[in-house]
């Protein structure tokens, strides 16, 4: 262990965010780098798995009660508030460690107070971005956006001002709340987002868990604004063991569920960890997976579905036509998607889920919620061609087409399978990725020499 070199990595507490930051620790601690990982209290208490060795724990308070909702907007203000004061508290105490002291930090892209505090305090700060690089220029993009009325709206109207996507990004594949209206720009979440994105983006360096063959456009423009631009991903993909605990316990019986189905015969459901859908949502949804007479396992979360039981849900799938859905509550998603019996996924896009599929060569069907999902489906549909862009509907008839649109479909097929393996390239020794984890890693050790020079302020 390289003694000199400290890294603190701190994730936004949501689960989307701690996997790939979890794994990019770990392939710190695999190079002999010293590694603190920082939670919030209520997530420490709250993981069902354990984490990977070589890691040290530590939490602060997020100054909310552990029944509270955690919704975005408040979560952000409570985080900015009792979070970060306890932060610069730690970081206070890290630093004149006598053992170790910090010498770096890795902060989340989302939370502009984890980068600022570090470098007040005279140590270097990196921010990692858990999106995709193409939303990140889009949300960089949302100032001039709203100063020419290309907001976030459900048109086909092209959006002439995010660089390098003018002749397919289009006002729906923008990021947004939990709203669109046509007057998009007023969004508080998208504004919140968009201002985080624009503060964060300063810092010293940019991580971007993505590989060059699948954003190169987006990241060229983001390296000519920035002074670096480390593109290491996808960073679960690089080990088989790669560590991403989980806030809700994984139903592994599903698994057995599919060895008994054919090769590429279910369709795969989860629309990840934040979103929630009307009880009419999950009637379309239900109706069109069991018309397209295909098996379908759908991961369902408590309180997903807006006003049912999960009882309820599992009777409703129980009882639809040919009687071939099976519901969990938290699915192994890696280990799903990888099984010979998923033929696609029907996904929210979000980035891990994208990564995950795109690593397996799995066809998706996206169905984005909110933020960066919009623009990740785009992708997925229009420039990738891996899958089928279902945004902005939700009715039976189009969830039918499309499922089996994709799971026929061997031009998306064969899209799916070419980006795997250019990815499985990019990941290996010597590929774009590796070589970038290599760059960052020299690039951190000669942050921290020259920290560790510098005087701090205390």
């Amino acid at each position: 262990m390289d003694a000199a070199v400290h890294v603190l990595v701190f994730p936004w507490p949501r689960q989307g965010h701690i996997n790939p930051m979890l794994q990019f620790a770990t392939a710190l601690v695999d190079t002999g780098i010293q590694v603190t990982f920082l939670h919030t209290e209520h997530n420490l208490r709250r993981f069902a798995q354990a984490h990977p060795p070589g890691l040290r724990l530590l939490s602060i308070p997020d100054g909310l009660p552990d029944d509270h909702p955690r919704g975005f907007l408040a979560f952000m203000e409570s985080m900015c508030m009792a979070g970060s004061a306890a932060y610069r508290a730690l970081l206070l105490a890290l630093l004149s460690a006598a053992d170790a002291p910090v010498t770096c930090v890795v902060a989340d892209g989302t939370m502009p107070f984890a980068i600022e505090i570090p470098e007040e305090l005279g140590i270097p700060a990196l921010s990692f971005v858990t999106h995709s690089a193409c939303s990140y220029l889009a949300f960089l993009s949302m100032p001039k956006l709203v100063e020419l009325g290309e907001t976030p709206f459900t048109a086909d109207d092209l959006v002439c001002s995010v660089p390098g996507m003018e002749g397919f990004l289009r006002r729906r594949d923008l990021p947004r709340g939990l709203y669109c209206t046509e007057h998009g720009d007023g969004d508080p979440l998208v504004l919140k987002f968009a201002e985080a994105v624009g503060r964060t983006s300063k810092a010293c360096a940019l991580i971007f868990n993505t590989a060059a063959s699948m954003e190169r456009p987006a990241l060229a423009h983001l390296a000519s604004g920035t002074s670096d631009v480390f593109a290491i991903g996808p960073l679960h993909a690089r080990s088989s063991s790669a560590a991403s605990p989980s806030l809700w316990r994984e139903d592994d019986g599903c698994m057995a569920w599919l060895d008994g189905h054919e090769d590429r015969s279910v369709v795969y459901v989860s629309l990840g960890s934040l979103a929630v859908i009307t009880h009419e949502q999950f009637t379309e949804f239900l109706s069109g997976l069991a018309a397209t007479g295909y098996a379908f396992l759908w991961v369902l979360r408590p309180g997903m579905v807006k006003t049912t039981t999960p009882a309820l849900l599992r009777e409703a799938v129980g009882a639809a036509e040919g009687g071939k859905g099976r519901v969990v509550e938290w699915a192994p998603q890696r280990d799903v998607l990888r099984h010979r019996a998923v033929g696609c996924f029907l996904t929210h896009a979000g980035w891990n889920s994208t990564l995950e599929c795109a690593v397996e060569g799995m066809p998706m069907v996206c169905w984005p919620f909110f933020v960066d999902q919009q623009t990740n489906s785009r992708f997925v549909g229009a420039v990738w061609k891996t899958g089928l862009d279902m945004k902005d509907v939700c009715e039976r008839g189009v969830v039918e087409r499309t499922v089996r649109e994709v799971m026929a479909s061997d031009e998306i097929k064969a899209a799916a399978k070419a980006m795997a393996q250019q990815l499985r390239l990019d990941i290996a020794e010597a590929g774009s990725s590796s070589s970038e984890l290599e760059r960052l890693v020299r690039f951190v050790r000669e942050l921290s020499v020259r920290s560790s020079l510098k005087p701090r302020i205390n």
